[in-house]
């Protein structure tokens, strides 16, 4: 058998990496065990100018409590922050803009003061990255899920429909039951004679039906419900609880904190309520908080003020597209996760199958035990919060979806730290991967780019 050669581009001194502090990231899963995480009346934004702020400060600093959440929110994270470094200046000098990135923050800004936005060319630019500070990172997704029409004159209008359908979500689906037999007593109340117990807010027993009785088990009844959804809303509290601890936005006992982490609880909720195939899977809050940091860092107050109603229909949209990784009825089917993990597989095989044989063949590293969590969480995980903005910059600009380009990028992945993998045997490379260095994203996506310029050719 002829092996195909490996083209000269791929050997270049660029993919190589200095490895990492295993450290920086927060954990891993183990080799030998079996993961079970799957399984289941508005204004138009203004657009301002880019505006140069530090990134948010790591948990372990001290920081004042603010008054109130609206004080709190900051431009995206600069570029230059590690947040899962514990020892890099945090506040590093942000000035340093380069000329791509003046270029294309302009690009995007001429597109999006369009009364009608060209979807194809603000793809194409923002695959490229959103430069951080411009404040346009949220506007951009927004239109990127679908969320926004391309046409402007409808945004305001849109976005009312939107934001008073979740509310009406909220009102429904986040009452206790305690409350909905409250409404039925204040109702019954008023259409009896003040004069007999029920007119005084009492119910009769005859009047309490057996859906509404807190011991009822029919599969109608609010109570039966309620104490069934209580397993899903206390593993989603923990999950927001240990989202992203090393950020003030998202943790620690700050009033922004608690405000932020309040709306990705209702959320999750209210998605699980919705959706009761798939219901909450643990590690949906990792991608949930990027949209939200987004849309609550957002230049426009009002925007700002409901990115939680935003964020809840955008993370829908997202999802959408690997629902399926979640369901754990469809994980050994053609569109289930392990599918999806093969597909990795054999993209690896034809872009460099030396690397392909030695992993899977020579050392027997299953990819299942590192490109799990890489493809569930989204790559939220394998680098630090700014850089994975990025990422998701060139996800969600694929006209096709962010699979593809995701798988793309997992194997832009193996493909940057070849020469280590190579020389590694069973246990150091499944460290490696568990544990993904440091890199440079730009190179990255570059390399993911290739492989795809490669496909098409």
């Amino acid at each position: 058998m002829v092996r195909k050669r490996v083209p000269d581009w791929l050997n270049s001194s660029l993919w190589s990496t200095t490895p990492a502090d295993d450290g920086l990231h927060r954990y891993s899963p183990s080799p030998t065990t079996t993961t079970t995480t799957s399984s289941a009346t508005v204004s138009e934004p203004t657009l301002q100018p880019p505006a140069t702020v530090p990134p948010p400060a790591a948990a372990s600093k001290p920081q004042s409590t603010p008054t109130s959440p609206k004080l709190e929110i900051r431009d995206p994270v600069n570029k230059n922050s590690n947040n899962n470094s514990g020892g890099n200046d945090q506040n590093g000098d942000s000035s340093g803009v380069s000329p791509d990135d003046i270029s294309r923050q302009a690009q995007l800004l001429a597109e999006l003061s369009k009364k009608v936005i060209n979807m194809w060319e603000l793809r194409r630019i923002a695959s490229q990255g959103i430069p951080d500070g411009a404040g346009i990172r949220s506007t951009v997704w927004k239109l990127l899920l679908g969320y926004l029409p391309p046409d402007r004159s409808q945004w305001s209008s849109e976005l009312a429909k939107k934001r008073s359908q979740y509310r009406h979500f909220k009102e429904e689906l986040l009452m206790n039951p305690s409350e909905i037999t409250r409404r039925l007593e204040k109702s019954v109340g008023c259409d009896n004679d003040e004069s007999k117990p029920e007119g005084r807010g009492l119910l009769s027993r005859s009047q309490i039906t057996h859906g509404e009785h807190p011991l009822s088990l029919g599969k109608s009844s609010v109570w039966n419900q309620f104490f069934q959804d209580s397993e899903i809303i206390e593993q989603i509290d923990r999950d927001v609880m240990r989202t992203h601890p090393d950020m003030h936005f998202f943790s620690g006992d700050s009033q922004l904190a608690k405000f932020n982490q309040d709306a990705m609880r209702n959320i999750l909720i209210v998605f699980a309520k919705l959706n009761p195939g798939i219901r909450y899977v643990q590690g949906m809050n990792e991608i949930l908080a990027p949209l939200f940091y987004v849309f609550k860092n957002d230049h426009d107050v009002e925007m700002a003020a409901n990115a939680e109603a935003d964020t809840f229909f955008c993370f829908v949209e997202l999802l959408s597209g690997f629902r399926d990784h979640f369901c754990q009825q469809l994980d050994n089917s053609n569109v289930g996760i392990r599918s999806t993990i093969t597909r990795l597989s054999q993209l690896l095989k034809e872009h460099d199958e030396e690397l392909w044989r030695h992993l899977e063949v020579t050392t027997k590293v299953n990819p299942q035990f590192y490109a799990f969590r890489w493809i569930t969480l989204l790559l939220t995980q394998e680098f630090n919060f700014a850089d994975s903005l990025h990422i998701w910059d060139t996800l969600l600009s694929d006209p096709e979806g962010p699979l593809e380009t995701l798988l793309r990028v997992c194997c832009a992945m193996l493909i940057l730290i070849r020469r280590r993998l190579l020389a590694g045997d069973f246990t150091s490379n499944l460290k490696l991967l568990q544990h993904y260095p440091s890199a440079n994203i730009s190179h990255l996506l570059y390399v993911a780019n290739k492989l795809r310029t490669q496909a098409i050719g």
